[in-house]
């Protein structure tokens, strides 16, 4: 799954620190700990009809995850909400939109890994592109990667890092592999997530995803969740042995970036079904219109 550039995207305005410029012009400093130590907090949001989706609970995870990292200085979320908002009126942004959202640890002194040498406050970058659902709606491929997801007592999981190299081995894996994506498993085997959605498998009837000891929580899947249990349609959060997907009817991933979409290859296994696939998509478009989230851009009026 190769994304494609699009000519929509080649003046984007970028804002950075509440400064905005041309995307070829945006820039950061050296010293900053997004580039010295990929020491950096990140969300990914989508824009349907002016409003973003949970925005609300993007910004707590962010910010939780700066918690936990300690850092000092982080903007609060009526000064992230207000840059994002002017970032997509310059961009005359409405719908079909993905915002990458960054807070960083800021700008260093000297160069070290020490966070003492940070005195200026967190930096931050909000980058909106105009970008349709990525997945191809006819399904993916997978392949297992080799590469494992760490547990917490390596790398606490509740820290959606920009620091994503356990995800980028398994996506070139993916690629020599000739698949959309790659499969990470724990350390002890169970599933965990692909290089950059969380995976769900219907077993014997049951919406089942893999427990976050090692994967980062997603807003998305635990939408999905939701949605499951107000519809009465069984559901667990356990663990997930590899050997169980091959006998599971249906697997599909979830992503702020491209919602749904089934799996219809792992390896050499396939699978025909989407039913729930599709239900799920159904119900989850039906709770984005419904939304009640802030307005942050105009409707155009014709």
């Amino acid at each position: 799954m190769l994304q494609t550039y699009s000519e929509k995207n080649k003046d984007l305005i970028v804002c950075v620190n509440g400064e905005f410029a041309h995307r070829d012009s945006a820039g950061i400093s050296p010293f900053d700990s997004s580039v010295q130590n990929g020491d950096a907090v990140w969300e990914g949001l989508r824009l349907y009809n002016g409003r973003v989706f949970k925005l609300r609970q993007h910004l707590d995870r962010m910010r939780r995850s700066a918690e936990i990292l300690q850092y000092e200085g982080y903007p609060d979320d009526e000064r992230l909400i207000s840059d994002l908002r002017e970032t997509l009126r310059r961009n005359d942004m409405v719908d079909e939109v993905h915002v990458r959202m960054t807070v960083t640890r800021g700008v260093k002194y000297t160069s070290g890994l020490d966070p003492r040498i940070n005195q200026t406050g967190c930096s931050h970058i909000i980058l909106a592109e105009h970008k349709p659902l990525v997945f191809n709606t006819d399904g993916i491929t997978l392949c297992k990667a080799q590469h494992r997801r760490p547990p917490a007592s390596v790398l606490n999981q509740k820290v959606h890092s920009c620091n994503q190299l356990t995800s980028i081995l398994a996506k070139l894996e993916a690629n020599a592999a000739g698949t959309d994506d790659a499969l990470l498993l724990d350390l002890d085997g169970n599933v965990a997530e692909t290089s950059s959605t969380h995976i769900f498998a219907v077993i014997d009837g049951v919406i089942t995803t893999s427990q976050t000891t090692a994967c980062p929580e997603g807003i998305t899947r635990q939408t999905i969740l939701d949605l499951a249990s107000r519809h009465g349609v069984p559901n667990a959060v356990r663990d997930i042995s590899f050997e169980e997907l091959p006998n599971a009817s249906e697997i599909f991933v979830s992503g702020t970036m491209g919602e749904l979409v089934p799996v219809i290859a792992l390896d050499q296994h396939r699978y025909a079904e989407r039913i729930w696939c599709d239900r799920f998509t159904h119900w989850l478009r039906t709770e984005i219109e419904a939304s009640d989230e802030e307005p942050l851009i105009e409707l155009r009026t014709t």
